[in-house]
């Protein structure tokens, strides 16, 4: 999809079709519509009767070659039947030529005139889901006239840009004819997206439409690799991917394997591995953006490319879906790609551990102890609580990089979902600047967290009798006591924990990897680097 910014009143453009904002009066968001008179009048007119519907996001199509409503416009139809609205449109400078306009309704709040960010984002997605289904190839969009109050254009167009690439976003290569429709339809659907705007504000709203399709591919790696199925997506092909990511980007890549990581003692990781065939790896991507020495932020993703729990084995119904268990990798994978090709001046490390997690004569047992990295001794009491364990000797290794920030992002618990649902994110973290920082940057980019306690008091779950501590420490505040877990490996460095159980995956009809958190994290780094 090309996207780009047109001046609002010059030179007209073709398309096959032009979004139209309607208030819940029934009016345009805005007077400058590129279309002449008779048209302007005529879409009004069919909004202010009721067709479009009441509710925010409502669409309906309104096709300019139909006779208009107004008796006026009749007569003068029937008049001249041969002269088309393009050919009317040669007159006027401004006008835009399309055969289509998308009406859309956006509700703004009680007493405001403005719609919410929520209403303008919901109106967003029903008109890319409408541009999808109509098979559009080309629009210009005046959607982003209709600003929230808090809002600015550069944010209001990206919006919409992220929304027309969720749309597109298909996975469908192990389905044989769906894959043959797909390559059969390569270049349809909307290939052009122009967003008229004011041309003093085009040079930041083009800056806004880069970086959100940078942010969505993105996004598509990270749904890629958390959709890919297990016996594919391996700890193996992780470390693949991240090799090719460093052909086409400025990212370096270091892959360590098992001898190496049992050099450095990684007893943790190692010990959640050596139930699978698969090899563990522990990946290492670099993206070196600033011409300047800086300490790094680094990003850590839980890769666990199939869950089945262990020894303490998981319920047959839906471990389908652990699959998705590696998705704070493949957030992380998302991540180093979006801002290499924003090229944010920035020193940002991305570091994935990687293992599969089964139930083998070799497998971890309750009741074993292991040896972390950092000389902490672990009894693991729940062999399905394993994501900690890989985390902890991951972070451990983020010491040698001396880094600003670290960040680790997992779906690390189910205390989590029944706790936040689908909508935040966990956000764990002892550091309130670092903590504010996130919880912003999820605000902003509409891929909310919310802030849980890491307080010394739940320790004491942790406690154990044979080692410096459990894996786990009861039901009572699981997703809590599992970031306390990991806090005792993060003492050197300002460090947040991101549980993404509940919002890295959609279950049911939707199922499929979301992306989240990549938007809040590709967010929190741009405001890093100072954009």
């Amino acid at each position: 999809m090309l996207c780009k910014t047109i001046p609002s009143t010059r030179d007209p453009v073709r398309a096959a079709c032009l979004i139209v904002p309607i208030d819940k009066e029934g009016n345009s968001f805005t007077p400058q519509i590129p279309l002449d008179e008779q048209a302007r009048n005529w879409i009004i007119e069919v909004a202010k009767r009721g067709d479009l519907g009441k509710s925010n996001g409502a669409c309906l199509w309104a096709p300019l070659a139909t006779e208009p409503a107004s008796s006026k416009a009749k007569a003068a139809a029937k008049a001249d039947r041969r002269t088309s609205l393009a050919n009317r449109q040669k007159s006027t400078a401004t006008s835009l030529k399309t055969h289509r306009v998308l009406l859309v309704r956006l509700v703004s709040e009680a007493d405001k005139a403005a719609p919410s960010e929520k209403a303008y984002v919901d109106a967003c997605k029903a008109v890319a889901k409408q541009l999808d289904e109509a098979d559009i190839s080309s629009a210009v969009s005046l959607l982003q006239a209709a600003l929230p109050s808090d809002k600015d254009l550069a944010w209001a167009s990206s919006r919409l840009v992220l929304a027309c690439r969720e749309q597109q976003y298909r996975f469908d290569v192990f389905k044989r004819e769906a894959s043959k429709q797909t390559k059969a339809s390569a270049g349809k659907g909307l290939q052009h997206l122009f967003l008229a705007v004011d041309p003093r504000k085009s040079a930041s709203v083009d800056t806004a439409i880069a970086h959100a399709m940078a942010l969505a591919n993105g996004m598509d790696l990270t749904k890629d690799l958390g959709n890919t199925p297990p016996n594919i997506c391996t700890p193996e092909f992780l470390a693949e991917k991240a090799l090719a990511l460093s052909k086409s980007h400025k990212i370096q890549v270091q892959v360590l394997e098992r001898r190496q990581m049992q050099a450095l003692g990684m007893g943790a990781l190692l010990a959640v591995a050596q139930g699978s065939t698969q090899t563990p790896r522990l990946v290492v991507m670099q993206y070196q953006g600033s011409k300047t020495k800086q300490a790094p932020i680094v990003l850590v993703g839980k890769g666990i490319t199939f869950d089945t729990g262990g020894i303490s084995i998981k319920p047959a119904g839906g471990m389908d879906e652990m699959k998705f268990d590696m998705c704070g990798a493949a957030s992380v994978f998302g991540a180093i790609k979006a801002i290499a090709e924003m090229k944010l001046p920035l020193h940002v490390i991305g570091v994935v551990p990687a293992a599969e997690n089964m139930p083998d004569g070799n497998a971890t047992r309750p009741g074993d102890i292991v040896n972390t990295m950092s000389g902490q001794t672990v009894e693991i009491l729940n062999t399905d609580a394993e994501g900690r364990l890989i985390l902890c000797d991951a972070l451990s290794y983020c010491e040698r990089f001396k880094p600003d920030t670290v960040i680790d992002i997992a779906t690390l618990t189910g205390a989590c979902v029944v706790a936040l649902g689908a909508v935040h994110s966990g956000l764990f973290s002892p550091d309130d600047a670092l903590a504010d920082e996130l919880l912003k940057a999820g605000r902003q980019s509409t891929d909310t967290c919310w802030r849980m306690p890491v307080e010394d008091a739940y320790q004491e779950g942790l406690k154990s009798n044979f080692a410096d501590m459990a894996n786990v420490g009861g039901r009572e505040g699981g997703a809590i006591t599992a970031a306390c877990f990991l806090a005792r490996f993060t003492k050197s460095f300002r460090w947040a924990h991101l549980d993404i159980a509940g919002t890295a995956w959609r279950g049911g009809g939707a199922k499929g990897a979301s992306a989240r958190p990549v938007p809040l994290l590709v967010e929190f780094l741009k405001t890093r680097a100072g954009l």
